[in-house]
Protein backbone atom coordinates (compact mmCIF):
# COMPACT_ATOMS: atom_id res chain seq x y z
CA UNK A 1 0.00 0.00 0.00
CA UNK A 2 1.40 3.37 -1.00
CA UNK A 3 2.06 5.95 1.67
CA UNK A 4 0.12 9.25 1.67
CA UNK A 5 3.41 11.17 1.17
CA UNK A 6 4.15 9.23 -2.03
CA UNK A 7 0.69 10.00 -3.40
CA UNK A 8 1.03 13.71 -2.65
CA UNK A 9 4.47 13.96 -4.27
CA UNK A 10 3.45 11.94 -7.33
CA UNK A 11 0.42 14.14 -7.89
CA UNK A 12 2.49 17.32 -7.57
CA UNK A 13 3.33 18.67 -11.04
CA UNK A 14 6.70 19.98 -9.88
CA UNK A 15 7.93 16.51 -8.99
CA UNK A 16 6.02 14.43 -11.54
CA UNK A 17 6.95 16.35 -14.71
CA UNK A 18 9.89 14.96 -16.63
CA UNK A 19 11.86 16.64 -19.36
CA UNK A 20 11.87 14.61 -22.60
CA UNK A 21 15.64 14.99 -22.82
CA UNK A 22 16.37 14.27 -19.15
CA UNK A 23 17.48 10.74 -18.15
CA UNK A 24 16.10 11.22 -14.60
CA UNK A 25 12.55 10.79 -13.39
CA UNK A 26 11.81 13.33 -10.69
CA UNK A 27 9.97 11.69 -7.82
CA UNK A 28 9.93 11.50 -4.00
CA UNK A 29 13.46 10.05 -3.72
CA UNK A 30 15.37 12.59 -5.88
CA UNK A 31 13.27 15.75 -5.51
CA UNK A 32 16.23 17.56 -3.91
CA UNK A 33 18.18 17.46 -7.22
CA UNK A 34 18.21 20.89 -8.84
CA UNK A 35 16.37 20.98 -12.16
CA UNK A 36 17.31 23.45 -14.90
CA UNK A 37 14.30 24.85 -16.75
CA UNK A 38 14.82 25.72 -20.40
CA UNK A 39 13.60 29.06 -21.72
CA UNK A 40 10.99 28.46 -24.45
CA UNK A 41 12.36 29.06 -27.94
CA UNK A 42 11.15 32.22 -29.71
CA UNK A 43 11.27 31.30 -33.39
CA UNK A 44 9.14 31.99 -36.44
CA UNK A 45 7.50 28.56 -36.06
CA UNK A 46 6.51 29.15 -32.42
CA UNK A 47 5.21 32.63 -33.22
CA UNK A 48 3.20 31.17 -36.10
CA UNK A 49 1.62 28.56 -33.80
CA UNK A 50 0.77 30.95 -30.96
CA UNK A 51 -0.28 33.99 -33.02
CA UNK A 52 -3.70 35.58 -32.60
CA UNK A 53 -5.83 34.04 -35.34
CA UNK A 54 -8.24 35.87 -37.61
CA UNK A 55 -11.05 33.35 -38.12
CA UNK A 56 -12.70 35.28 -40.95
CA UNK A 57 -9.52 35.47 -43.02
CA UNK A 58 -8.83 31.80 -42.29
CA UNK A 59 -12.30 30.87 -43.52
CA UNK A 60 -11.84 33.01 -46.63
CA UNK A 61 -8.50 31.29 -47.31
CA UNK A 62 -10.04 27.81 -47.12
CA UNK A 63 -12.71 28.89 -49.63
CA UNK A 64 -10.14 30.39 -52.00
CA UNK A 65 -8.16 27.16 -51.98
CA UNK A 66 -11.11 25.37 -53.59
CA UNK A 67 -11.27 28.00 -56.33
CA UNK A 68 -7.51 27.94 -56.91
CA UNK A 69 -7.59 24.15 -57.43
CA UNK A 70 -10.40 24.55 -59.97
CA UNK A 71 -8.51 27.31 -61.82
CA UNK A 72 -5.40 25.11 -61.99
CA UNK A 73 -7.52 22.32 -63.48
CA UNK A 74 -8.92 24.74 -66.08
CA UNK A 75 -5.40 25.72 -67.11
CA UNK A 76 -4.48 22.06 -67.55
CA UNK A 77 -7.69 21.29 -69.42
CA UNK A 78 -7.17 24.25 -71.77
CA UNK A 79 -3.90 22.70 -72.95
CA UNK A 80 -5.79 19.71 -74.39
CA UNK A 81 -7.03 19.60 -77.98
CA UNK A 82 -10.67 19.02 -77.06
CA UNK A 83 -13.04 20.90 -74.73
CA UNK A 84 -13.29 17.82 -72.50
CA UNK A 85 -10.83 15.51 -70.72
CA UNK A 86 -11.32 11.97 -69.52
CA UNK A 87 -11.48 11.59 -65.75
CA UNK A 88 -8.76 8.95 -65.97
CA UNK A 89 -6.32 11.53 -67.33
CA UNK A 90 -7.46 14.12 -64.78
CA UNK A 91 -6.67 11.66 -61.98
CA UNK A 92 -2.98 12.04 -62.91
CA UNK A 93 -3.19 15.73 -61.95
CA UNK A 94 -4.22 15.03 -58.34
CA UNK A 95 -0.79 15.67 -56.83
CA UNK A 96 -0.06 18.43 -59.34
CA UNK A 97 -2.93 20.64 -58.12
CA UNK A 98 -2.62 19.59 -54.47
CA UNK A 99 -5.75 17.49 -54.01
CA UNK A 100 -6.03 15.17 -51.01
CA UNK A 101 -9.09 13.33 -52.38
CA UNK A 102 -9.71 11.45 -55.61
CA UNK A 103 -10.40 13.50 -58.74
CA UNK A 104 -13.79 11.87 -59.26
CA UNK A 105 -14.94 12.82 -55.75
CA UNK A 106 -13.71 16.40 -56.19
CA UNK A 107 -15.40 17.19 -59.50
CA UNK A 108 -18.59 15.46 -58.34
CA UNK A 109 -18.99 17.96 -55.50
CA UNK A 110 -19.19 20.94 -57.89
CA UNK A 111 -21.78 20.16 -60.61
CA UNK A 112 -22.17 23.90 -61.35
CA UNK A 113 -18.50 24.04 -62.34
CA UNK A 114 -17.65 20.61 -63.78
CA UNK A 115 -19.88 18.60 -66.06
CA UNK A 116 -19.35 14.82 -65.97
CA UNK A 117 -20.70 12.73 -68.87
CA UNK A 118 -20.12 9.45 -70.67
CA UNK A 119 -18.52 9.73 -74.09
CA UNK A 120 -21.04 8.56 -76.74
CA UNK A 121 -18.42 6.62 -78.75
CA UNK A 122 -15.63 5.61 -76.35
CA UNK A 123 -17.99 5.04 -73.41
CA UNK A 124 -15.48 6.43 -70.89
CA UNK A 125 -16.27 9.03 -68.23
CA UNK A 126 -15.23 12.54 -69.30
CA UNK A 127 -15.33 15.99 -67.76
CA UNK A 128 -15.83 19.47 -69.20
CA UNK A 129 -16.51 22.96 -67.89
CA UNK A 130 -20.11 24.08 -67.52
CA UNK A 131 -21.47 26.97 -69.56
CA UNK A 132 -21.80 29.24 -66.51
CA UNK A 133 -18.19 28.73 -65.45
CA UNK A 134 -16.96 29.05 -69.03
CA UNK A 135 -18.80 32.37 -69.31
CA UNK A 136 -17.06 33.63 -66.16
CA UNK A 137 -13.65 32.49 -67.49
CA UNK A 138 -14.30 34.41 -70.70
CA UNK A 139 -15.39 37.43 -68.67
CA UNK A 140 -12.12 37.23 -66.74
CA UNK A 141 -10.16 37.33 -70.01
CA UNK A 142 -12.15 40.36 -71.19
CA UNK A 143 -11.50 42.20 -67.91
CA UNK A 144 -7.77 41.39 -68.14
CA UNK A 145 -7.72 42.82 -71.64
CA UNK A 146 -9.45 45.99 -70.46
CA UNK A 147 -6.95 46.35 -67.60
CA UNK A 148 -3.93 45.97 -69.86
CA UNK A 149 -2.55 49.43 -69.05
CA UNK A 150 -2.96 48.72 -65.32
CA UNK A 151 -0.95 45.52 -65.79
CA UNK A 152 1.79 47.51 -67.52
CA UNK A 153 1.83 49.93 -64.61
CA UNK A 154 2.07 47.07 -62.06
CA UNK A 155 5.03 45.47 -63.80
CA UNK A 156 6.80 48.82 -64.12
CA UNK A 157 6.34 49.52 -60.39
CA UNK A 158 7.71 46.07 -59.53
CA UNK A 159 10.73 46.67 -61.75
CA UNK A 160 11.29 50.07 -60.12
CA UNK A 161 11.31 48.42 -56.70
CA UNK A 162 13.80 45.74 -57.77
CA UNK A 163 17.48 46.05 -56.96
CA UNK A 164 18.82 46.22 -60.53
CA UNK A 165 15.61 47.15 -62.36
CA UNK A 166 15.19 43.55 -63.51
CA UNK A 167 12.91 40.62 -62.65
CA UNK A 168 12.96 36.92 -63.48
CA UNK A 169 10.01 35.80 -65.58
CA UNK A 170 9.55 32.56 -63.65
CA UNK A 171 8.77 34.63 -60.53
CA UNK A 172 6.18 36.67 -62.45
CA UNK A 173 4.61 33.48 -63.81
CA UNK A 174 4.13 32.17 -60.28
CA UNK A 175 2.19 35.31 -59.25
CA UNK A 176 0.51 35.85 -62.63
CA UNK A 177 -2.99 35.30 -61.29
CA UNK A 178 -2.35 37.44 -58.20
CA UNK A 179 -1.24 40.37 -60.39
CA UNK A 180 -4.07 39.88 -62.90
CA UNK A 181 -1.74 39.10 -65.81
CA UNK A 182 -2.90 37.00 -68.79
CA UNK A 183 -1.34 33.62 -69.38
CA UNK A 184 0.56 34.96 -72.41
CA UNK A 185 1.78 38.16 -70.71
CA UNK A 186 5.25 37.71 -72.17
CA UNK A 187 3.93 38.26 -75.69
CA UNK A 188 0.82 40.35 -75.02
CA UNK A 189 2.46 42.82 -72.61
CA UNK A 190 6.26 42.59 -72.45
CA UNK A 191 6.90 42.33 -76.20
CA UNK A 192 3.97 44.57 -77.12
CA UNK A 193 5.19 47.46 -74.94
CA UNK A 194 8.81 47.36 -76.08
CA UNK A 195 9.21 51.06 -75.21
CA UNK A 196 8.77 50.20 -71.53
CA UNK A 197 10.24 46.69 -71.24
CA UNK A 198 13.11 44.78 -72.78
CA UNK A 199 14.01 41.12 -72.49
CA UNK A 200 17.63 40.98 -71.40
CA UNK A 201 17.60 37.20 -71.43
CA UNK A 202 15.03 34.54 -72.19
CA UNK A 203 13.93 34.63 -68.55
CA UNK A 204 14.82 38.19 -67.45
CA UNK A 205 12.88 41.39 -68.12
CA UNK A 206 14.31 44.88 -67.52
CA UNK A 207 12.86 48.37 -67.36
CA UNK A 208 13.79 50.62 -70.28
CA UNK A 209 13.23 53.95 -68.53
CA UNK A 210 12.24 54.86 -64.99
CA UNK A 211 8.94 56.70 -64.55
CA UNK A 212 9.08 58.96 -61.50
CA UNK A 213 5.33 59.59 -61.67
CA UNK A 214 4.82 55.97 -60.57
CA UNK A 215 7.37 56.19 -57.74
CA UNK A 216 4.69 56.81 -55.10
CA UNK A 217 3.81 53.97 -52.72
CA UNK A 218 0.21 53.17 -51.88
CA UNK A 219 0.83 53.87 -48.19
CA UNK A 220 1.71 57.49 -49.04
CA UNK A 221 -1.96 58.18 -49.84
CA UNK A 222 -2.92 56.90 -46.39
CA UNK A 223 -0.26 59.08 -44.76
CA UNK A 224 -1.49 62.14 -46.60
CA UNK A 225 -5.07 61.43 -45.50
CA UNK A 226 -3.99 60.96 -41.88
CA UNK A 227 -2.01 64.21 -41.98
CA UNK A 228 -4.85 66.19 -43.58
CA UNK A 229 -7.93 64.80 -41.81
CA UNK A 230 -6.66 63.85 -38.34
CA UNK A 231 -4.25 66.77 -37.95
CA UNK A 232 -1.31 64.56 -37.05
CA UNK A 233 2.14 66.09 -37.24
CA UNK A 234 4.45 65.25 -40.12
CA UNK A 235 6.85 63.65 -37.63
CA UNK A 236 4.12 61.15 -36.66
CA UNK A 237 2.93 60.25 -40.18
CA UNK A 238 5.94 60.56 -42.48
CA UNK A 239 7.15 56.98 -41.96
CA UNK A 240 4.07 55.39 -40.33
CA UNK A 241 2.01 52.40 -41.50
CA UNK A 242 -1.68 51.66 -40.83
CA UNK A 243 -2.15 49.19 -37.97
CA UNK A 244 -5.16 46.88 -37.59
CA UNK A 245 -4.69 44.24 -34.91
CA UNK A 246 -6.96 41.18 -34.79
CA UNK A 247 -9.66 40.75 -32.18
CA UNK A 248 -8.21 39.30 -29.00
CA UNK A 249 -4.66 40.50 -29.68
CA UNK A 250 -2.77 40.64 -26.39
CA UNK A 251 -0.84 43.87 -25.84
CA UNK A 252 2.16 43.26 -23.60
CA UNK A 253 3.88 45.77 -21.37
CA UNK A 254 6.01 48.20 -23.36
CA UNK A 255 4.48 47.18 -26.69
CA UNK A 256 2.88 50.58 -27.36
CA UNK A 257 6.15 52.45 -26.80
CA UNK A 258 8.06 50.10 -29.11
CA UNK A 259 5.37 50.46 -31.77
CA UNK A 260 5.43 54.26 -31.53
CA UNK A 261 9.22 54.34 -31.91
CA UNK A 262 9.04 51.98 -34.89
CA UNK A 263 6.39 54.12 -36.59
CA UNK A 264 8.64 57.18 -36.28
CA UNK A 265 11.75 55.34 -37.51
CA UNK A 266 13.00 56.72 -40.82
CA UNK A 267 13.81 54.34 -43.67
CA UNK A 268 14.59 54.25 -47.39
CA UNK A 269 11.24 53.98 -49.16
CA UNK A 270 10.54 51.22 -51.72
CA UNK A 271 11.05 53.31 -54.87
CA UNK A 272 14.14 55.10 -53.57
CA UNK A 273 17.59 53.70 -54.27
CA UNK A 274 19.06 52.17 -51.16
CA UNK A 275 22.48 53.35 -50.02
CA UNK A 276 25.03 51.05 -48.41
CA UNK A 277 23.46 49.07 -45.60
CA UNK A 278 24.68 49.87 -42.10
CA UNK A 279 25.53 46.97 -39.79
CA UNK A 280 24.53 48.86 -36.63
CA UNK A 281 21.36 48.03 -34.71
CA UNK A 282 19.60 51.15 -36.00
CA UNK A 283 20.76 50.39 -39.54
CA UNK A 284 19.35 46.85 -39.37
CA UNK A 285 16.02 48.16 -38.07
CA UNK A 286 15.83 50.69 -40.92
CA UNK A 287 16.63 47.95 -43.45
CA UNK A 288 13.89 45.72 -42.01
CA UNK A 289 11.43 48.61 -42.20
CA UNK A 290 12.37 49.11 -45.85
CA UNK A 291 11.58 45.42 -46.46
CA UNK A 292 8.21 45.93 -44.74
CA UNK A 293 7.59 48.84 -47.10
CA UNK A 294 8.47 46.70 -50.15
CA UNK A 295 6.20 43.84 -49.06
CA UNK A 296 3.40 46.29 -48.22
CA UNK A 297 3.64 47.87 -51.68
CA UNK A 298 3.91 44.48 -53.40
CA UNK A 299 0.71 43.23 -51.74
CA UNK A 300 -1.00 46.54 -52.57
CA UNK A 301 -0.32 45.89 -56.27
CA UNK A 302 -2.03 42.49 -56.22
CA UNK A 303 -5.68 42.02 -57.18
CA UNK A 304 -6.81 40.47 -53.91
CA UNK A 305 -4.18 42.05 -51.60
CA UNK A 306 -2.88 38.60 -50.68
CA UNK A 307 -0.23 36.13 -51.85
CA UNK A 308 1.29 32.76 -51.12
CA UNK A 309 4.41 33.19 -48.96
CA UNK A 310 6.33 30.53 -50.92
CA UNK A 311 5.76 32.45 -54.17
CA UNK A 312 6.75 35.70 -52.50
CA UNK A 313 10.13 34.22 -51.57
CA UNK A 314 11.04 33.93 -55.29
CA UNK A 315 11.43 37.73 -55.37
CA UNK A 316 14.04 37.77 -52.60
CA UNK A 317 17.03 37.99 -54.92
CA UNK A 318 15.50 40.54 -57.29
CA UNK A 319 14.47 42.85 -54.44
CA UNK A 320 17.75 42.38 -52.55
CA UNK A 321 16.04 41.13 -49.39
CA UNK A 322 18.33 39.32 -46.97
CA UNK A 323 15.92 38.57 -44.15
CA UNK A 324 13.55 35.74 -43.34
CA UNK A 325 10.24 36.64 -44.98
CA UNK A 326 8.00 34.66 -42.65
CA UNK A 327 9.77 35.88 -39.51
CA UNK A 328 9.46 39.50 -40.62
CA UNK A 329 5.76 39.12 -41.49
CA UNK A 330 5.01 37.62 -38.08
CA UNK A 331 6.88 40.47 -36.41
CA UNK A 332 4.25 42.95 -37.64
CA UNK A 333 0.79 41.47 -36.91
CA UNK A 334 -0.85 44.87 -37.32
CA UNK A 335 0.19 45.09 -41.00
CA UNK A 336 0.26 41.45 -42.20
CA UNK A 337 -1.60 38.28 -41.35
CA UNK A 338 -0.44 34.77 -42.27
CA UNK A 339 -3.12 32.13 -42.68
CA UNK A 340 -2.12 28.47 -42.65
CA UNK A 341 -5.41 27.03 -43.92
CA UNK A 342 -5.19 24.61 -46.82
CA UNK A 343 -1.65 23.36 -46.13
CA UNK A 344 -0.24 26.65 -47.44
CA UNK A 345 0.84 29.93 -45.89
CA UNK A 346 -0.99 32.93 -47.34
CA UNK A 347 -0.15 36.48 -46.30
CA UNK A 348 -2.89 39.13 -46.26
CA UNK A 349 -2.59 42.90 -46.19
CA UNK A 350 -4.68 43.45 -43.08
CA UNK A 351 -5.76 47.03 -43.83
CA UNK A 352 -7.37 45.92 -47.13
CA UNK A 353 -9.83 43.48 -45.51
CA UNK A 354 -12.81 43.89 -43.24
CA UNK A 355 -14.99 40.98 -42.05
CA UNK A 356 -13.22 38.59 -44.42
CA UNK A 357 -13.90 40.62 -47.59
CA UNK A 358 -11.96 43.16 -49.63
CA UNK A 359 -12.86 46.74 -48.67
CA UNK A 360 -12.26 48.21 -52.14
CA UNK A 361 -13.06 45.46 -54.68
CA UNK A 362 -12.00 45.76 -58.32
CA UNK A 363 -13.53 44.36 -61.50
CA UNK A 364 -11.27 41.29 -61.62
CA UNK A 365 -11.91 40.52 -57.96
CA UNK A 366 -15.66 40.70 -58.61
CA UNK A 367 -15.42 38.13 -61.43
CA UNK A 368 -13.46 35.73 -59.25
CA UNK A 369 -15.93 36.25 -56.46
CA UNK A 370 -18.69 35.11 -58.84
CA UNK A 371 -16.63 32.00 -59.60
CA UNK A 372 -16.27 31.32 -55.88
CA UNK A 373 -20.00 31.78 -55.30
CA UNK A 374 -20.69 29.31 -58.11
CA UNK A 375 -18.41 26.75 -56.48
CA UNK A 376 -19.91 27.28 -53.04
CA UNK A 377 -23.32 26.26 -54.40
CA UNK A 378 -22.07 22.69 -54.27
CA UNK A 379 -24.86 20.28 -55.18
CA UNK A 380 -27.64 22.81 -54.52
CA UNK A 381 -29.93 24.19 -57.25
CA UNK A 382 -29.17 21.40 -59.72
CA UNK A 383 -32.63 21.21 -61.35
CA UNK A 384 -31.70 23.67 -64.07
CA UNK A 385 -28.53 21.70 -64.73
CA UNK A 386 -30.59 18.64 -65.75
CA UNK A 387 -32.34 20.60 -68.52
CA UNK A 388 -29.03 21.95 -69.79
CA UNK A 389 -27.50 18.48 -69.64
CA UNK A 390 -30.21 16.99 -71.90
CA UNK A 391 -29.75 19.71 -74.55
CA UNK A 392 -25.96 19.39 -74.39
CA UNK A 393 -26.10 15.60 -74.80
CA UNK A 394 -28.38 15.98 -77.84
CA UNK A 395 -25.98 18.41 -79.48
CA UNK A 396 -23.00 16.21 -78.60
CA UNK A 397 -24.59 13.05 -80.01
CA UNK A 398 -25.62 14.90 -83.18
CA UNK A 399 -22.08 16.18 -83.65
CA UNK A 400 -20.73 12.64 -83.12
CA UNK A 401 -23.10 11.13 -85.68
CA UNK A 402 -22.17 13.82 -88.18
CA UNK A 403 -18.45 13.17 -87.70
CA UNK A 404 -18.96 9.41 -88.14
CA UNK A 405 -20.98 9.90 -91.36
CA UNK A 406 -18.27 12.09 -92.86
CA UNK A 407 -15.53 9.56 -92.05
CA UNK A 408 -14.11 7.79 -95.10
CA UNK A 409 -12.51 4.37 -95.28
CA UNK A 410 -9.02 5.71 -94.74
CA UNK A 411 -9.91 7.88 -91.74
CA UNK A 412 -10.22 5.06 -89.23
CA UNK A 413 -6.59 5.61 -88.12
CA UNK A 414 -7.24 9.13 -86.79
CA UNK A 415 -9.79 8.27 -84.04
CA UNK A 416 -7.62 5.29 -83.12
CA UNK A 417 -4.62 7.57 -82.55
CA UNK A 418 -6.76 10.06 -80.65
CA UNK A 419 -7.99 7.26 -78.41
CA UNK A 420 -4.44 6.19 -77.65
CA UNK A 421 -3.56 9.82 -76.82
CA UNK A 422 -6.37 10.09 -74.28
Amino acid sequence: MRSPLFKILSNNTFYSQTSPTSPFTFGPFNFSIQRRWKKPADTAQTRLEFRTRDLKLDFFTSQLRKLNIALQLFDLMSQRRRPYVSVQIMSRWTNLVGLNVSMGDYIGVYPHVFEVFTHPVRKNVCCSVTRKMMALLEEEKVVMKECELDNVRRIKKLLMMSKEGMLHLHALRLVRRELGLPIDFRESILRKYSDDFKLVDLEVVALVQRDDCLAVANVEHWREKEYREKWYSEFETKYAFPMYFPTGFKIEIGFKDKLKNWQRLSYVKPYDREVKRSRTKAGIERFEKRVVGILHEFLSLTIEKMMNVERLVHFRKDFGIEVNFRELLLKHPGIFYISTKGDTQTVFLREAYSKGALIEPNSLYNVRRKMLDLMLLGRRNTKELKVDKVSIEERRSAATDKSLESTTDGDWVIPLLERSDD
